[in-house]
């Protein structure tokens, strides 16, 4: 599985991003698609995932602001931003989770960088 991201960049505090993240390869194990974030000096954290059967979770600072949603045509997940604030700033990550059996195994992109300032 590949995961490609896009869609990041530099905005101010209050405005909106949409993050794309379209997947490639055999996906037939994948069970949730999600994305992480990561700040500097920061360990990683879950912003958003939604499982294959249509469960979502997010991170609670990510609430009412952030939604995650896919297109299962294109193989493609999307996290649109609003209302973004300075903390946000960080390298977000696509991820795939694949399971099979007790086995689960994480696919990553490479990151595209959100620069929020205030």
């Amino acid at each position: 599985v590949q995961l490609v991201e896009s869609g990041g960049g530099l905005v101010q505090a209050g405005e909106s991003l949409r993050l794309s993240c379209g997947a490639s390869g055999i996906m037939i194990s994948i069970s949730t698609m999600g994305w992480y974030r990561q700040a500097p000096g920061k360990e990683r954290e879950l912003v958003a995932a939604i499982t294959s059967g249509g469960n979502y979770n997010y991170l609670d600072s990510a609430k009412g602001r952030f939604t995650i949603s896919r297109d299962i045509a294109k193989s493609t997940v999307y996290l649109q931003m609003n209302s973004l604030k300075p903390e946000d700033t960080a390298v977000y990550y696509c991820n795939a989770r694949s399971s099979v059996a007790v086995i689960m195994y994480d696919y990553w992109g490479q990151g595209t960088q959100v620069t929020v300032s205030s």
